[in-house]
């Protein structure tokens, strides 16, 4: 199957942009009457038909739409402090596409090695692995967001932060895929090489959050990241009966 995507595809028929037309019809070599996929990843898939293979402005008949194509049961958001290297955070934002992922923010931390961060890039890396993956679901990349800003916003779930350092809290910290509750939105922060700063976790306890641990290895930004993504994926997976 060929997945194309344009955010304002829907029926009855839809002209491609020049790039996507130019893939279609060029690289692919598809023509009048082939059949292709486009989603508007909003979890519409659309079985289309093309009835003009010109390469700039590629138009399809959509003959069938399935929605929600691929939906998730579970709501996740990634709140990651963006690496040094750019091509280490956008290789986190392939797999955590293919894996399955709702929303993506790259934090602002006291310690974060970027300050920078070029969404329509990382927008552009997301699009290519949901097409790769035939996602109808495109991730929400948003702009970089300073930590508090990120904590003050209201999220109707479960909240985490994960840190290399000793528990603050009395209770310890929890291990994820015990912590996480099935069919539950949830929220992971994920700091920068430097951890989180003391004075950083403390205000996100004081704000509804739970430590969490992902085991005792020590990994990097984006490998801990990638593996909280799996870790709530397997939580929220079917479940084996004897």
């Amino acid at each position: 199957m060929q997945l194309f995507y344009d955010p304002d595809a829907a029926p009855p028929r839809h002209t491609l942009g020049e790039e996507e037309s130019k893939h279609c019809v060029r690289v692919l070599r598809l023509g009048r009457g082939d059949t292709l996929h486009l989603t508007d990843g909003r979890g519409n898939l659309y079985r289309c038909c093309i009835t003009d293979d010109d390469p700039k402005h590629c138009t399809v008949r959509i003959d069938d739409v399935q929605s929600g194509f691929g939906k998730l049961p579970y709501s996740l958001t990634m709140a990651v402090a963006p690496t040094k290297n750019t091509e280490r955070f956008e290789w986190f934002l392939e797999k955590a596409t293919e894996v399955g992922i709702d929303a993506i923010v790259p934090l602002g931390t006291e310690h974060s090695e970027r300050r920078i961060f070029r969404t329509e890039r990382g927008g552009k890396v997301i699009t290519a692995a949901m097409k790769q993956s035939l996602k109808a679901y495109r991730p929400e990349l948003r702009e970089l967001t300073p930590f508090r800003e990120e904590v003050l916003r209201p999220f109707p779930g479960q909240r985490f932060i994960a840190h290399c350092g000793a528990a603050h809290a009395p209770e310890g910290k929890a291990y994820l895929p015990q912590a996480v509750q099935a069919g539950t939105p949830v929220e992971i922060f994920i700091g920068p090489e430097g951890d989180f700063s003391p004075a950083e976790i403390d205000f996100a306890l004081a704000h509804g959050f739970r430590e969490i641990t992902l085991g005792d290895q020590r990994l990097r930004t984006e490998t801990a990241a990638l593996t909280a993504v799996v870790m709530v994926s397997v939580a929220n997976g079917p479940k084996q009966t004897n």
